[in-house]
């Protein structure tokens, strides 16, 4: 499982060049919101997806959120307010700065702490102890702000072009999952849109599927 470009992948085509290192990812994306409670459901379904098909996708979360130019620290107007807002910036600088499966523990350390905890200085700087992210020196802390405020310049700006990338790719609520491009489930207060089934086992399922089609067609 590799990390994530900042700009997720969101589609990827049979017989993709790799780069001659193996086969073609399938390309998974959650669109989250950091202090959401559908977002949190999801990321624990989504843990145990993992276990199984981790070496077989990109991963990456993009964040839903209203661009507003007046909103003085993240010019972004964030559904459960500015400490969402905060908590994205971590989630975001996290992914951009740590391997993938210590960005992903990160998550769920804060997802752990409760989400009225997420988006704190002190959650973020536990969480990235608790992962083993170096906070000062992998550049994530300087992304986000050293002393863990969610208000990094680089952070800031990553959360703003998440959002319009989330909004270039149709995603309206969260928690979305998208694979491959298409978009296969969404839960929004109860799971919705869900052709293909919303267990961890229909995931993998779908992930198989795909993973079959990029790299057997």
């Amino acid at each position: 499982m590799r990390a994530a470009a900042q700009v997720p992948l969101n589609v990827q085509a049979p017989g993709a060049y790799t780069g001659g290192f193996g086969d073609v990812r399938v390309p998974v994306v959650l669109g989250v919101m950091s202090r959401c409670p559908d977002a949190v459901l999801c990321e624990t379904v989504f843990d145990h997806v993992l276990e199984r098909v981790e070496d077989k996708i990109d991963l990456s979360l993009t964040f839903v959120g209203t661009p507003n130019v007046s909103e003085p620290d993240f010019g972004v107007t964030c559904k459960h307010g500015p400490e969402e807002c905060a908590g994205n910036v971590h989630e975001l600088c996290a992914i951009k700065y740590a391997p993938t499966k210590r960005w992903w523990s990160f998550v769920q350390c804060l997802n752990f702490k409760g989400r009225s905890e997420i988006g704190k200085p002190e959650t973020a700087l536990q969480c990235a102890k608790t992962t083993d992210i170096d906070w000062e020196n992998s550049g994530a802390g300087a992304c986000a702000g050293l002393e863990g405020s969610g208000k990094g310049e680089e952070g800031v700006r990553l959360l703003q072009q998440s959002v319009a990338v989330t909004q270039q790719m149709g995603i309206r609520k969260s928690c979305t999952i998208m694979i491959n491009g298409k978009r296969v489930c969404i839960h929004d207060e109860t799971w919705k849109e869900c052709e293909g089934g919303h267990s961890p086992k229909d995931f993998i399922r779908q992930i198989e599927e795909e993973y079959n089609k990029l790299n057997h067609s």
